[in-house]
């Protein structure tokens, strides 16, 4: 399985104004998505924009295990011949999803509706996330858990349904990763699958299955929920996909321009998916100035460019509905926070302890160590801004690339330096993220 190679400590330190034009790496929830459903297909796939970082590459040795054939004929163009719903072949070895929680628990899922049995592992960092959540309603489609880590943790051999059967399942907690995996082992069963969620999640799952030829329906549950119906055992056909850039990635250029004196980039191509856009809409509370232009709908999602410019923010108060559209942005926006004038409140934040780490506890410890005032309060983060971050701290980053990015935003615009005790993990989702970051004029440090 992955093993961590040896540490790359990176420093970023403030320098000159961060300009320019550039485009974020593709979307990693679409990426992950397109390999399996194209995969899962008839016929062929061709995705332009695909991810190239390692949390997706595993996703696409995966698919190749299963029997798909799947082979990239250019930068971010990839062809896929698929085997069809359930038409996965038995892997000859373990499944190694590196540090991919996402894709490992979306192929449980497509896995779970197949009669084949696959074992699933990952490194040390995704052999402590939980994984019984999802296993639990897949056991309820017909799945079966040969053996499981200890905790209900990796490594799991699971076996997929003979037979798979239908289910209703009410989502215990917002996560489109849970959603995902019921719907795509419920393609492979007869009748309505269906899933019913509190709270709205990312629904790139919905629209690529009704792009691939699924029938899908979506209709409103409560105030803010969605009850969402597939009718089982389509036969999908091969598709194009086209992957827009993705928002939880361009947040860190686009945060480290609000917070950098004399800032002002474009950042092109941006997903602006309202369930995906929760960031921008705190940042805008918060007074920061963007505009969107060229608005325009690729591949089904609507994107846009961004244009961002430094400014002065103020705390606000991050409602608990709002996690969902910006689950991943949380340590970035801590960031923002920091240099805000004002208390800053996220709350509903239980989601953040089962990431990549404890992101709640990582987040708080690394505003501390940089000299920001930040507490816990319940499931709370409450940052208790300035305007300004004092920095000179290390930032101990537990394998999770999202805090490796954040803390190194945050050296970019504080007085003192910020370093990271292992930035290595960064090509998990952002292939290319320190050259991009140097392209605009940020100054990082080995």
């Amino acid at each position: 399985m992955s093993h961590a190679s040896a540490p790359q400590p990176l420093t970023a330190r403030r320098a000159g104004p961060l300009t320019g034009r550039v485009r974020v790496p593709g979307d990693k929830s679409i990426s992950h998505r397109a390999l399996i459903l194209g995969a899962l297909s008839v016929g062929e796939t061709k995705i332009t924009g695909l991810l190239e970082g390692e949390d997706v590459i595993n996703t696409s040795k995966a698919m190749q295990a299963m029997g798909a054939s799947v082979n990239r004929t250019g930068e971010g163009v990839w062809s896929i011949r698929g085997v069809g719903v359930a038409g996965f072949a038995e892997p000859a070895a373990p499944l190694d999803f590196g540090n991919s929680g996402t894709g490992c628990r979306l192929v449980m899922g497509a896995v779970a509706g197949c009669p084949i049995t696959a074992l699933f592992d990952g490194d040390a960092s995704l052999r402590k996330r939980p994984m019984r959540r999802i296993l639990d309603p897949l056991e309820k489609i017909g799945a079966r858990i040969m053996e499981i880590g200890e905790g209900g943790r990796l490594p799991v051999t699971l076996k997929g349904a003979r037979d798979p059967l239908p289910i209703v399942f009410e989502a215990p907690v917002p996560s489109a990763q849970l959603k995902s995996a019921v719907l795509l082992a419920g393609l492979a069963a007869p009748g309505a699958t269906t899933v019913i969620e509190t709270e709205a999640t990312r629904d790139h799952t919905e629209k690529l299955l009704k792009h691939f030829g699924a029938h899908v329906r979506v209709t409103a549950e409560g105030e803010h929920g969605r009850r969402i119906t597939l009718e089982g055992q389509p036969e999908l056909e091969g598709a194009s996909v086209v992957v827009p850039a993705d928002p939880s990635s361009a947040a860190f250029p686009l945060v480290a321009a609000l917070i950098v004196p004399g800032s002002e980039l474009i950042l092109e191509g941006v997903m602006m998916n309202p369930l995906r856009t929760g960031l921008l809409t705190t940042l805008k509370e918060m007074g920061a100035e963007f505009e969107k232009l060229s608005e325009r709908n690729e591949g089904g999602e609507d994107v846009a460019d961004l244009r961002v410019r430094a400014c002065t923010l103020k705390g606000v108060d991050v409602p608990p509905e709002r996690a969902p559209s910006m689950i991943d942005e949380y340590p970035i926006l801590a960031v923002a926070a920091a240099f805000a004038e004002g208390t800053t409140r996220m709350r509903g934040l239980k989601e953040l302890r089962v990431k990549e780490s404890d992101r709640l506890a990582a987040t708080a410890a690394m505003l501390q160590v940089n000299g920001v005032a930040v507490e816990i309060v319940d499931d709370d983060l409450i940052v208790h801004g300035n305007g300004r971050a004092p920095g000179g701290g290390v930032v101990a980053t537990h394998m999770d690339h999202r805090l490796a990015m954040s803390a190194l935003m945050m050296g970019l615009g504080s007085e003192k330096p910020v370093g990271v005790d292992d930035a290595a993990f960064i090509a998990t989702s952002f292939t290319g993220f320190t050259e991009l970051m140097r392209k605009l004029g940020g100054d990082f440090s080995d």
